[in-house]
């Protein structure tokens, strides 16, 4: 759950990141970054979605889901802070 968590505030954020870079003008080096993010928020996102599918099954299912869990949510959470400490104004 943590992991989908991570990746949903991933996807969250590149989101209105690039809705107010296609508001302003002179966005468009944001929304060209934000769409070179939005496979790598993909993949984190579906890597949470199949460890919470996993959960489900046998105990084999269940270290397969930690180990996507983890793989996802550990991805999710540096994209994040990459995109926001790029992006960060103010202090």
């Amino acid at each position: 759950m943590l992991a989908l968590l991570a990746a949903l505030a991933h996807d969250g954020y590149l989101a209105m990141l690039g809705s107010a870079a296609k508001r302003r003008a002179g966005g468009e080096p944001v929304a060209q970054y934000v769409r070179s993010r939005v496979p790598v928020a993909a993949v984190t996102t579906g890597a949470a979605l199949l460890a919470l599918a996993l959960s489900t099954g046998g105990a084999f299912a269940d270290v397969l889901a930690i180990i996507a869990g983890a793989g996802g949510g550990v991805g999710a959470m540096k994209a994040l802070e990459g995109t926001r400490s790029r992006y960060r104004t103010g202090g």
